[in-house]
């Protein structure tokens, strides 16, 4: 199908005002974001005086920041891990073909609903410890109630668990999501395939493993890089469950740079943190996003 000069013009006058917009407050504040990192500018008193890696040296030897990074990497690890495999299996369990499949489907997807400040208090109520006065609370108090006493825990108040205990929300939230993609993915695998392996004499176990899942693998790589890309930027959850925590142990990047940036009007200093959360969420997209326009083509 072709198209006149004339509608070609009026194509480009409809999406030109999103063009702008997204040059001017996307590209431009990443840009201005990015000469902010390298000035000097660190008071309330604007100085956009160039300084060079200055910031970045000093981010990387503050102790704050590194312990926000390694949370960031043990968060990111198990919550994929956990996200994933949880999402997975519920689609296993949905693809059997069970009775009342649309409540269940919708109870799971529920979670994906709520924001992350919504699931971030309800986490921290659960997950509370309680006190000498109040007694065990939230998941504890369960616990105890069924006889499991012995696995109460301190949860986020407890440096050894920390950013773990956020992990458990936010697979909570995600869990769902997944679930649905895994599920569609399922449901697309032709029937066929599956029929021939049975009659090969193959069991359902070998059938997931030899068959769905290495056919599942895009989708895989799709939840890696949704979740992959929310994990690294986490703030919202993290702010309204713990914040930093104990001894930084529930600290993120992204916490240290509001409180940097807007706490302590370290503009220069947050913008570097701002930066370096960029720069690694691109290295996680950019390769995704040029295999999938190299796949397009092909097509």
């Amino acid at each position: 199908m072709s198209y006149s000069k004339k509608e070609r013009k009026i194509a480009f006058l409809l999406i030109t005002p999103t063009l702008i917009a997204m040059v001017i407050f996307i590209y431009g504040f990443i840009g201005f974001t990015g000469y902010s990192s390298l000035s000097n500018w660190n008071t309330l008193k604007i100085d956009l005086s160039f300084v060079g890696l200055k910031n970045y040296i000093n981010l990387f030897k503050n102790q704050r920041f590194l312990i926000g990074m390694r949370n960031t990497f043990t968060f990111t690890t198990l919550f994929l891990l956990s996200a994933i495999l949880l999402g997975f299996f519920l689609a296993v369990l949905l693809d059997q073909n069970i009775k009342g499949e649309s409540l269940f489907r919708n109870i799971y997807l529920f979670p994906m609903a709520l924001s992350y400040i919504v699931t971030g208090v309800v986490w921290r109520w659960l997950l509370s410890p309680g006190t000498q006065v109040t007694g065990p609370l939230g998941v504890n108090m369960l616990l105890e109630m069924v006889g499991l006493g012995f696995l109460k825990s301190g949860w986020f108040t407890d440096p050894k668990i920390g950013i773990k205990a956020v992990v458990i929300a936010a697979t909570w939230q995600t869990a769902g999501y997944i679930m649905a993609l895994y599920l569609a993915g399922i449901r697309a695998i032709p029937i066929e395939l599956r029929e021939a392996a049975r009659v090969d004499g193959a069991s359902e176990f070998q059938i997931y493993l030899r068959i769905i899942i290495p056919l599942l693998s895009p989708i895989t790589l799709s939840a890696v890089i949704i979740l992959g890309h929310i994990s690294l930027k986490i703030f919202d959850l993290v702010w309204s469950m713990t914040g930093p925590g104990t001894g930084f142990s529930t600290d993120v990047p992204a916490l240290f740079m509001y409180d940097t940036t807007f706490r302590g009007n370290r503009f220069a200093q947050g913008a570097s943190i701002a930066m370096v959360l960029l720069t690694l969420v691109a290295v996680l997209v950019v390769p995704y996003l040029i295999m999938s326009n190299k796949r397009e083509v092909q097509r």
